[in-house]
């Protein structure tokens, strides 16, 4: 509710539960009340460390787009006023993991609290959708008011992902922080970055110069293509790390290889460098997994990635590598995982790693083959879901979508959030599963407006998978909420799908 002029006196009986938060939070209990936002309100920050000053700093300029309300920062010492909002780090926040937080709304008080900066990012997250939106910040609104009561609220599943193909068609640096932003809106944690793959060589590797110069000069199409500097790549890293985002990079061997083929002829059986790639065709390509060169390549690269990369984990591909057999395919699987554990890092791959031995801390990323992920599971590893079928961001919405493909399936915004993770591979439950991810492949996403369209609303219904129980998830409940999301979409000037299985308003 906005309202102009509201006396301090006068309080509206809000219904917190009523508030279409997403992804939908574990426990809210409504008081019946208001807390009444203004110029006047203070956010104030207790233990002024860095990463609480960016949270604060974050709430205040998300606060000041949706309300136009110009807060300040308080660090020193408690308001003298009763109209504040405060950040606590709270080690005893009892029960609720290292993603959790508790939000107590009062007339007097906004309260966020958690144990990690990590949950009262989350919890600052939540607080922005319960605070409406001013659509004309011009006349300015002098006051808002928000429904009073408690949220206490943690994630199901650690890993909540989504991933980006920068090797098919490149996005900048801008694109990326700009998509990051977008994610951390709805709690989604990992950002995976596709960084090559036949089509383009995306991240400067020092030892390895003409990978990029080179192996990264084009694109789907034959565009110019583009390359992330290694200052570039750490300052993507760094502003994911602001928004609580872990990047995952993926050099995807030995398939998908024809850019860094095309940069080393010693990285070819034959001695012989391959042409430049533009089209959309997979499987064709392979590194020479018998020679001794190919290892020190996969060394470097993964080197230089690892010290730029502080998130645990490398992603190695291993996906649809069919001109490579498999009694070759297993033992380089089995190097490169050696070579990732060296470097400090965890093994991510495609479900095709599962035919390797597999180290005691990999992960098998699910898109395909269920028969793969029970494979992994059986071997010790645990699993990360992203079947194609459902979680596929460049698939068409439908038969009359302009953009994207249809391989595995047409997906509509029901059907993007109409499934289960521990429900897909009998033998796979929630004990083997780390999390969802959901890949947005770029065949034919060529830009920002492409990649919202595609993106927005289907990963809203992903994120609520990954962070809400099951037993709480219903598409009956989660359609109204999804279609409340409007007006933040058009704020945050989101080129989204408007579904007509979604009751917009």
């Amino acid at each position: 509710i906005i309202a102009g002029l509201i006396s301090c006196n006068t309080r509206t009986a809000l219904d917190l539960t009523k508030v279409p938060v997403i992804p939908k939070p574990v426990e809210v209990k409504p008081t019946l009340s208001s807390f009444i936002l203004s110029e006047a309100t203070t956010i104030y920050l207790p233990d002024a460390s860095k990463e609480l000053e960016q949270i604060g700093s974050y709430l205040v300029v998300q606060l000041d787009a949706q309300t136009g309300l110009n807060l300040t920062l308080a660090e020193a010492q408690a308001p003298s006023n009763d109209n504040f909002i405060v950040l606590k780090l709270e080690p005893e926040t009892i029960g609720l993991g290292a993603e959790g937080y508790v939000l107590n709304i009062t007339e007097d008080l906004v309260e966020i609290s958690a144990s990690t900066p990590a949950g009262l990012f989350y919890g600052v997250q939540t607080l922005l959708q319960i605070v409406p939106i001013n659509e004309e910040l011009n006349p300015k609104v002098g006051t808002f008011e928000i429904a009073t009561g408690t949220i206490k609220d943690s994630p199901v599943y650690s890993y909540r992902g989504a991933m980006l193909d920068v090797a098919r068609h490149f996005f900048n640096v801008e694109d990326v922080k700009r998509y990051i932003d977008l994610l951390a809106v709805y709690k989604i944690n990992y950002l995976h970055l596709h960084l090559a793959d036949d089509q383009g060589w995306r991240i400067e590797i020092k030892s390895w110069p003409n990978l990029a110069t080179h192996g990264g000069s084009t694109e789907v199409g034959g565009g110019e293509g583009g390359y992330y500097t290694q200052e570039q790549y750490k300052e993507i890293v760094e502003h994911a790390a602001e928004r609580f985002i872990t990047i995952v990079p993926e050099i995807d061997m030995p398939g998908h290889t024809n850019a860094a083929l095309a940069s080393y002829a010693e990285l070819n059986c034959d001695g012989k460098a391959r042409e430049l790639y533009t089209g959309i065709e997979v499987g064709f390509s392979t590194l020479c997994t018998d020679n001794e060169i190919t290892y020190k390549f996969v060394d470097d690269v993964v080197r230089e990635l690892a010290e730029m990369t502080p998130g645990e984990y490398i992603h190695i591909g291993g996906d649809e590598s069919h001109v490579t057999p498999l009694e070759d395919y297993i033992p380089f699987m089995e190097r490169a995982q050696d070579i990732v554990e060296s470097h400090g890092k965890k093994v991510l791959g495609w479900d095709e790693i599962a035919h390797a031995s597999l180290k005691a801390n990999a992960v098998v990323q699910f898109w395909d083959k269920a028969s793969n992920a029970l494979m992994g599971v059986q071997k010790g590893a645990k699993v990360l879901i992203s079947p194609a079928k459902r979680t596929y961001l460049d698939m068409q919405y439908d038969s009359l979508s302009p953009l994207g493909l249809h391989w595995a399936a047409y997906i509509e915004v029901d059907s993007a959030y109409n499934w289960e993770p521990t429900a897909l591979v009998p033998g796979v439950g929630r004990e083997n599963i780390i999390g969802v991810e959901s890949p947005l492949w770029t065949e034919t996403i060529t830009n920002m407006d492409d990649l919202e369209f595609m993106v927005f609303p289907r990963i809203v219904g992903h994120a609520e998978i990954g962070w809400t129980e099951p037993s709480a998830r219903s598409w009956a409940d989660f359609k109204h909420r999804l279609g409340s999301q409007c007006k933040r979409f058009e704020m945050l000037g989101i080129n989204y799908y408007p579904s007509t299985r979604v009751p917009w308003k």
